[in-house]
């Protein structure tokens, strides 16, 4: 009795399986965040905008955007198309929900903006970056995008025009100008000499044979 009401059994959840459709799997997904400061290199006491925008294709679940800079930042704002945003001087965090990517009018787009802090020493490593997560990140890993710059230190001055020049012209001390000077002196004086010579040998005549 069990053998003739176990085979329909069997045979009714062939069927059923049979006919129920195959799950498709999830599409992978193709998401990739950009970072853009402006300006690039912004130094103490200077005002920047960070921009950041999400393309690709496929649907982020939960997505969330985090943000972090190395240079504190004052007077922080932050908005999100679509979603919202919480600030601090180093961190912004936004929660964007779910997003379909390659399908909205416009890509997802995060705008910062604040202004470095004055006193970071020159030479300090300036690193902001971005870190996109989901539910499908969990598999996939995030995605990153960041940019980084050193501020630059103290140049020395170079020196006057007027002042590289004087000192190339100038001479050095006790050498400059005196020897020219003497020098035409002295060969004035021969030309002086030279001349009396001449006029007096041809006053008196020739010399006797003999003597001078």
């Amino acid at each position: 009795m069990w053998e003739s009401v176990a085979a329909p059994v069997v045979g009714l959840m062939a069927a059923v399986a049979a006919a129920a459709p195959t799950p498709t799997p999830a599409r992978p997904v193709d998401a990739a965040p950009v970072l853009t400061s402006t300006p690039f290199g912004a130094l103490p006491g200077q005002r920047v905008t960070h921009t950041v925008t999400i393309s690709g294709n496929g649907t982020l679940t939960a997505a969330r955007v985090t943000f972090t800079t190395s240079a504190d930042l004052d007077d922080v704002t932050a908005r999100a198309e679509p979603g919202r945003c919480t600030a601090s001087p180093r961190t912004v965090v936004c929660e964007l929900g779910d997003l379909r990517l390659g399908t909205a009018p416009a890509v997802p787009r995060i705008t910062i903006t604040g202004r470095v802090r004055p006193g970071a020493p020159p030479g300090a490593l300036v690193r902001n970056r971005v870190t996109v997560t989901s539910v499908e990140s969990a598999a996939t890993g995030a995605q990153i995008a960041s940019n980084a710059y050193l501020l630059p230190g103290a140049t020395p001055t170079d020196p006057p025009l007027e002042s590289s020049a004087a000192a190339t012209e100038m001479p050095p001390p006790g050498r400059s100008m005196r020897v020219p000077a003497v020098t035409a002196v002295v060969l004035a004086g021969a030309v002086v000499v030279g001349t009396l010579l001449t006029r007096r040998r041809r006053r008196h005549g020739p010399p006797p044979h003999g003597r001078l």
